[in-house]
């Protein structure tokens, strides 16, 4: 009989993370990983470090020890952007733009999806008709709408998912499900960080508890 084909390598396989603050162990060491059409959530009380993860992760903050590799090949920080695609607490947004305008410049230096436009992109968030409008003028679910909209556009494989249900009503939520499980359905994988599994994605999930520093199915 022939030989299966190999098994895929993970989207993302984190081996040894480790990150301090003030020579004081935050977190790790970490091992989990992370397969294309699955989520992991990333659960901790306060201060156990799930924001300061994704921002090691994005490259935005030295992990210290440990190994990153994306697609089965160790990729160093700064070299990570084109792999990933970040949602922080704060949408990145220069808000004397307009929403367009936000994203042309966001596509231009971080890539977009060749067969996405910025119009549907607008129209999938709830901000068609807000495409002029300068970001100063758009409310705080609005902006975050936005930056969901560059997440939409984002060609990267692996979502950095920092509370993203954050400043958005029922109507917001149900929208961040759909494009997580779109996302994944599409091969795609994310990390997501939530308080509770209230606010979790409802599609193929395993958690991550720091704290606990494993990842449980």
């Amino acid at each position: 009989m022939p030989d299966a084909p190999p098994a895929a390598a993970p989207l993302l396989d984190v081996r040894g993370l480790c990150f301090a603050r003030d020579e004081m162990p935050l977190f790790g060491p970490l091992d989990f990983s992370v397969q294309p059409g699955e989520a992991l959530l990333v659960q901790g009380g306060n201060g156990a470090g799930k924001t300061t993860l994704l921002r090691v992760l994005a490259g935005l903050l030295d992990g210290g020890n440990g190994e990153v590799r994306l697609a089965g090949v160790p990729v160093a920080a700064a070299a990570r952007a084109g792999h990933l695609a970040y949602l922080g607490h704060l949408p990145g947004l220069k808000a004397d733009l307009t929403a367009r305008e936000n994203l042309d410049y966001l596509c231009g230096l971080l890539g977009r999806r060749p067969t996405l436009d910025l119009d549907p992109a607008l129209a999938i968030v709830g901000l068609a008709g807000f495409d002029e409008a300068p970001v100063r003028h758009l409310s705080a679910g609005q902006r975050r709408r936005l930056a969901l909209a560059r997440l939409w556009l984002s060609p990267a494989p692996l979502w950095l998912l920092d509370e993203p249900y954050a400043n958005l009503d029922l109507p917001g939520i149900e929208l961040v499900n759909r494009m997580v499980r779109a996302h994944l359905d599409a091969g795609g994988g994310a990390l997501v960080t939530t308080h509770g599994a209230y606010a979790a994605p409802p599609v193929r999930t395993r958690l991550l508890s720091l704290g606990h520093q494993e990842a449980v199915a």
